[in-house]
């Protein structure tokens, strides 16, 4: 069985038909097609705008923008194109309080359907991961177990877990969603179906409804998954804001998702440059060449005044020196690039061999006139990103 990721497009087609709703959702492909889909708008209402292309945190990155008139939503679609996207949704805006989302995922395992569900829905489930109640469905008595954590009625995940066994589903989120006028509403889904069973589906989904994250990488994003493909570490490497000021070059998922959700929260996400992280304990090497990688990136933001936050949690066998090595060496090559681009790099980071890491950093920095702050697992994760922007704002 093979996972492909497929449209929100296709996925909301398919659950707002099993619950005899209409969808008013458009799909663009962007170019000539944007100006047709804007003619089909009501101009009295608003809508939300979003890449339609199996991203995660869509939201936190920039590419799902709300509130937008018929009118923007051209010129929306074109700064999404810049970023190497080709695929949209637009969809009217649903008005409602955020207290009301909720959220729920379908997962395909061995042991049958497990799922996810939580009163709690929103972009920051992921900080809220222990108010997540998950069962496997074995009988109805989960299914009810499910819709008394949820306070919905058992006839909505019925319908839904049909979808899901029809359809072929291997996963299917959908935060948020919640219950209007006593009807449901699948505001944000994300769906992988096995492209094994197309031929079994009847044209639920097709093949051409199958996306990947970006279709025109840029030469670092590039140079970063050919790294990931020859190493046994993890290096993930995606472009938000080219001309953004603020660049990360993070350790860990759980690390890079609080620090680009402190990000948001600052309401600075509009200047993250770029979002990934790296993982499994690479070596000076590998770490050299995605640093440079990055730097690349850096020197070809317009932004006037830039920050590289260097962050992660605490290691659990990643040898910090090693990896602030490789980071130092990249560093050290661009040292005069990064004084005339008004570069300060903040730190924050532990693990094994943390004080020798820590300080080598510290000293090179300060010697290459770089110094922003650097902190170990002592300081809150948090502290780095406010430290940054502080910088940002003098």
């Amino acid at each position: 069985m093979g996972r492909k990721r497929i449209t929100e497009y296709a996925a909301k087609l398919l659950l707002y038909n099993a619950f005899d709703l209409p969808y008013k959702g458009v799909s663009c492909r962007g170019g000539e097609h944007v100006g047709k889909m804007i003619q089909l708008l009501d101009s009295k209402i608003f809508y939300v705008v979003k890449v339609d292309q199996g991203v995660k945190g869509r939201f936190k990155k920039g590419l799902v923008k709300l509130n937008c008139k018929p009118s923007e939503i051209s010129e929306i679609i074109t700064s999404f194109e810049k970023l190497g996207y080709s695929r949209f949704l637009i969809e009217p805006q649903i008005i409602h309080k955020e207290i009301d989302e909720k959220y729920i995922a379908f997962e395909r395992v061995r042991e049958g359907i497990r799922i996810y569900a939580s009163k709690s829905g929103g972009v920051d489930i992921e900080c809220r991961a222990k108010e997540v109640f998950q069962t496997i469905i074995t009988s109805e008595k989960e299914i009810n177990r499910v819709t008394e954590a949820l306070s919905i009625s058992s006839d909505f995940i019925k319908k839904i877990l049909l979808v899901f066994e029809n359809a072929h589903f291997s996963f299917l989120e959908i935060n948020p969603f919640l219950i209007k006028d006593e009807k449901m509403c699948f505001l944000d889904v994300a769906c992988e179906v096995d492209s094994s069973a197309e031929f079994f589906v009847n044209n639920a989904w097709t093949s051409s409804d199958f996306v990947t994250p970006k279709q025109n990488l840029t030469k670092e994003e590039q140079e970063v998954n050919q790294l990931a493909a020859n190493s046994q570490a993890s290096f993930k490497l995606d472009v938000l804001q080219k001309d953004g000021s603020i660049f990360v070059l993070l350790s860990g998922g759980g690390a890079s998702v609080v620090i680009a959700d402190e990000i948001y929260a600052q309401g600075y996400h509009q200047e993250l440059a770029n979002y990934g992280e790296y993982s499994g304990n690479p070596n000076k090497e590998e770490t050299y060449l995605y640093a440079k990688a990055l730097l690349s990136l850096l020197f070809k933001s317009q932004s006037r005044k830039k920050v590289l936050i260097i962050g992660g949690g605490v290691a659990n066998f990643t040898d910090i020196r090693v990896t602030f090595n490789g980071i130092i060496q990249a560093l050290g090559e661009q040292a005069e690039n990064l004084r005339k681009n008004k570069v300060k790099v903040f730190v924050r980071r532990g693990g094994p061999y943390q004080e020798e890491g820590l300080s080598q950093m510290s000293e090179f920095l300060k010697k290459e006139d770089l110094y922003g702050d650097v902190k170990g697992p002592d300081v809150v994760l948090t502290n780095v990103v406010l430290s940054a922007i502080s910088y940002l704002q003098s």
